[in-house]
């Protein structure tokens, strides 16, 4: 390299200059939205004196549950079947290993989009025989508008509050140096579980078309979407 042959740039300070000071801050965001998603979980239940015939009260049961939350069309989201098990009940005298029923479950998860329709059938399925209903648990989907507006809201946010001590000094900024999420640099897991809503649990025996209880009246819980991003600027020299 001869003496003409311009080099690389030479990195920038890490804390700036006197002649180019940086800055560093943070800008935060809170949004309070409606949910998108309502999550319900339904465990079905069966007991019977041989194996037999608690398999096939349980597929009975798990039939009904299924075949009516599908019955409300594009309301439901997503529907699936999670744990399923059938265990002997040993008698609790006598010697040897002697079986006095049979107990199974069936666990599903559900997701609908319609709350309008969430009350109904949370009462409707509670009235199913050995059926237990709860939730719901109230959420936002991954890919909401609101994740994007919040993040959006906090970069801005970091550039005012930058302006603000940049102002307060009698300079101004100049370019952005950095932005990054908190603890990028971590590899933290990306993603806010879900906000569980107020729970509501209950088992029914079923009931008859006289006593079936009215459709539950579920408020939705509104969810809060919060983003935090690090900025860093260069200013002008300050007047001090």
């Amino acid at each position: 390299m001869t003496a003409d042959t311009p080099g690389p740039p030479l990195p920038s300070p890490p804390f700036g200059t006197p002649e180019m000071p940086r800055v560093a801050v943070r800008g935060e965001a809170h949004l309070e939205v409606d949910p998108e998603i309502a999550t319900i979980s339904v465990a079905v239940s069966a007991r019977g004196k041989d194996r037999t015939s608690a398999l096939q009260d349980l597929t009975r049961r798990n039939t009904d549950v299924l075949d009516l939350i599908k019955s409300y069309g594009d309301a439901v989201e997503k529907l699936e079947t999670g744990a399923f098990s059938i265990s002997p009940e040993l008698t609790q005298h006598g010697r040897g290993e002697r079986i006095r029923a049979y107990h199974g479950s069936v666990h599903i998860t559900a997701e609908l989009t319609d709350f309008t329709a969430l009350g109904e059938l949370t009462t409707r399925l509670a009235d199913l025989e050995l059926t237990r209903v709860t939730g719901p648990w109230w959420s936002l989907r991954p890919d909401s508008p609101a994740h994007g507006e919040a993040r959006r809201r906090a970069v801005h946010e970091a550039v005012q509050r930058a302006r603000e001590y940049a102002g307060a000094l009698g300079a101004q900024l100049a370019a952005l140096v950095e932005l990054a999420d908190p603890g990028a640099e971590n590899a933290v897991p990306y993603g806010t579980p879900p906000v569980p809503g107020p729970m509501m649990r209950t088992a029914f025996a079923a009931a008859t078309p006289e006593t079936a209880a009215p459709a539950l009246d579920l408020e939705p819980q509104r969810q809060t979407v919060h983003a935090q991003v690090n900025a860093r600027f260069t200013m002008t020299p300050p007047r001090l």
